[in-house]
């Protein structure tokens, strides 16, 4: 590891931790680009495989990539100077937001800004996609597995249960291919880290801490989810109105990285400043710790026939998460002439100019948006 390998790995994901508007798919189609297709630091399948691997841990996903990412360009160091840098830009306009909210109790006019980022996010997340999908196509049986996770998906099943679903029939399919009874090993050398529910009767900062570490060590899902659990954590409680949860959902909308950056939001509300770092330390946490165990593993389950046949079955259901995830914002965000014409102004743009950075895409289509409003 060299110092010059930590610069580049601090340089780029805080560039993608400001630009990284619009989610997991959308983050994680922005460090393809930039990790795989620019820099390449890394092949497509390795690339492949940590989405995998990140799908199978509790957390958000695309700051578990930028962790992974970082081990891999450089070591201990850049594991956590990649989580920092993509984490912090978000964390901190979060708090700006905060600041704001509490001095003047509202938040400023944005949404004609967010109506033309989300047709062009999803853009850029189609073409991300699809050469990670003909990467992860590697049989009729694995695109037969993918198919039926995008059925199921678009069914709205519970996407952990069809992500290890897929990979626990490709290992009993490899099984009776290979004639191979033999256990199915355990995956991960660790328990995932639970925290007993917690009855808070003050909303201290260490009662905050607790509740946040809790929900990163536990949460599958997208950031949606979050907000149940704070809804089910805070608000039932009276810790939080339900006024403010919305509000926090939608500052996590309009900020740019890991929607999780909500929850300073939430803890500065609380309980102001020391509320916001607790929260936030609490949250992100478990991202460092699960990836730290995590990464070693990766290599050495692709270089199992067993895991990689887990593996492979993992990343194509993941692929097919994230389609299913791109149709369901399609349907909520493309719903007029004007945002048709963004989607497919950007969608030319990814498809036709692929070395346009991601990040003029999405500033592209926040200004047409805003101009569009206008007609």
């Amino acid at each position: 590891m060299s110092k010059s390998n930590l610069r580049e790995v601090a340089g780029v994901f805080l560039k993608l931790g400001i630009t990284g508007f619009g989610g997991p798919a959308a983050h994680i189609a922005m460090m393809r680009a930039e990790i795989v297709a620019k820099l390449k630091w890394m092949t497509e399948q390795h690339f492949l495989d940590l989405i995998g691997a990140t799908n199978l841990i509790p957390g958000p996903n695309s700051t578990e990539m930028a962790i992974h990412i970082g081990h891999e360009r450089a070591g201990w160091k850049g594991l956590i100077v990649a989580g920092l840098c993509f984490i912090l830009p978000a964390v901190l306009i979060t708090g700006i937001f905060a600041w704001l909210y509490k001095a003047y109790g509202q938040l400023p006019e944005i949404q004609p800004f967010v109506y033309g980022i989300k047709p062009a996010i999803i853009a850029i997340i189609l073409g991300a996609i699809y050469p990670l999908a003909k990467k992860s196509l590697k049989s009729v049986e694995l695109a037969s597995i993918g198919f039926a996770v995008l059925i199921f998906s678009l069914l709205s099943f519970n996407e952990i249960y069809l992500m290890f679903g897929a990979g626990f029939l490709a290992l009993l399919l490899h099984s009776i291919r290979t004639r191979k009874s033999g256990t199915i090993k355990q995956i991960f050398p660790f328990t995932f880290l639970q925290i007993p529910g917690t009855s808070i009767l003050a909303a201290s900062n260490l009662n905050l801490f607790l509740i946040f570490l809790k929900i990163g060590a536990i949460l599958y899902g997208s950031g949606y989810v979050l907000f149940a659990f704070l809804d089910t954590e805070l608000v039932s409680t009276g810790i939080l109105s339900r006024q403010q949860l919305i509000d926090a959902i939608a500052v996590g909308q309009f900020t740019p990285g890991p929607l999780f950056s909500s929850v300073t939001f939430v803890g500065y509300q609380i309980n102001g400043l020391t509320g916001a770092v607790v929260s936030t330390i609490g949250i992100f946490l478990p991202s460092f710790i699960f990836v730290a165990l995590l990464n070693p593993l990766v290599k050495k389950m692709r270089n199992s026939s067993q895991f990689s046949a887990f593996l492979d079955a993992v990343n194509v259901a993941s692929v097919a998460i994230i389609i299913s995830v791109c149709y369901a914002m399609g349907k909520e965000t493309i719903t007029d002439w004007r945002t048709i014409s963004i989607a497919l102004a950007s969608s030319s743009i990814v498809f036709g100019l692929k070395k346009v950075n991601s990040a003029f895409v999405v500033l592209g289509g926040s200004i047409l948006g805003y101009l569009l409003t206008f007609i």
